[in-house]
């Protein structure tokens, strides 16, 4: 055999992209979810932990681990949006950095790869020129919180194979950026790249997440206008088929994030017709 051939065997070897769905309020539960997922021929479910359904409490493992058995589908988590693990008040930070923990250990019991999370923009004053952000004007008090949290997280995860994955939802202070470098120097944690929220951001995002593509793990899958996005694939102005491009390069998994089934069925039917994974 050529090294040409070779080189073509190991392109055509190469994993395919795992593509999956977000929660949607017309398939609450985790029962319909899966009937959707493997409906549409997707891989995976992106459990949204906002929703009463999926507060730990609320869940039955043993059950969930058996449905995720007998779909054959698996699920990432995608944490609370008003988590702050940095609020400056101890008794609610603490809060959230046990609903966190917990998390990690209800993830290692149903073989959960991905935790999303978004980093809080935190108070900001307004001044009569400028608004300053509590995160900002008290930076080492941040840095250190997040030090601990990430220590705390390393800890709770000991080895298994979960990433807490960071996720872009507009444009990154500067302060969140210093944040984020400090949890990506931990091999457990790794950066979500939401293509429709950046494009609503003007990309400004964008150079900051492809600088540390080495730490890209997942993405959030959806067309966006200047005015709107977790539009349907093709209903849009994003260049979506470069960013499965990179998707693929770094081997994420993508979730389709749009919000309605009929949203969600119009995605994987772009995906089918306009896309290959090798």
């Amino acid at each position: 055999m050529t090294a040409k051939s070779i080189f073509s065997t190991m392109i055509c070897l190469k994993k395919p992209t795992n593509f999956g769905m977000p929660t949607l309020l017309e398939k609450p539960t985790l029962e319909q979810s899966l009937e959707l997922c493997s409906e549409l021929g997707l891989d995976f479910i992106e459990l949204n932990m906002n929703l009463p359904e999926y507060q730990l409490a609320n869940i039955d493992i043993p059950i969930v681990n058996k449905q995720l058995i007998n779909s054959g589908k698996y699920i990432t988590i995608h944490l609370d949006e008003n988590l702050n693990v940095c609020d400056f008040n101890p008794a609610v930070a603490t809060a959230y950095l046990n609903t966190v923990i917990q998390t990690i250990e209800f993830a290692k019991k149903v073989n959960a790869p991905i935790i999303n999370m978004h980093m809080a923009d935190g108070v900001y004053f307004t001044l009569p020129d400028k608004r300053v952000y509590l995160f900002d004007q008290y930076i080492e008090e941040y840095l250190s919180t997040l030090h601990s949290f990430r220590d705390s997280c390393d800890k709770a995860i000991c080895g298994s194979n979960i990433t807490v994955c960071i996720e872009n939802t507009g444009i990154y202070h500067g302060f969140q950026q210093k944040g984020i470098d400090l949890l990506l120097e931990s091999s457990n944690f790794a950066l979500t790249y939401d293509i429709g929220h950046s494009f609503i951001g003007n990309d400004v995002d964008e150079a900051f997440i492809i600088n540390r593509a080495d730490k890209l793990r997942h993405m959030h899958i959806h067309d966006a206008t200047t005015q709107n996005h977790h539009l349907s694939l093709g209903d849009g102005e994003i260049d979506i088929k470069s960013k499965l491009t990179l998707a693929q390069k770094y081997d994420c998994r993508c979730v389709l994030e749009t919000k309605t089934v009929e949203g969600l069925r119009k995605s994987v039917a772009w995906i089918n017709s306009n896309w290959k994974t090798l």
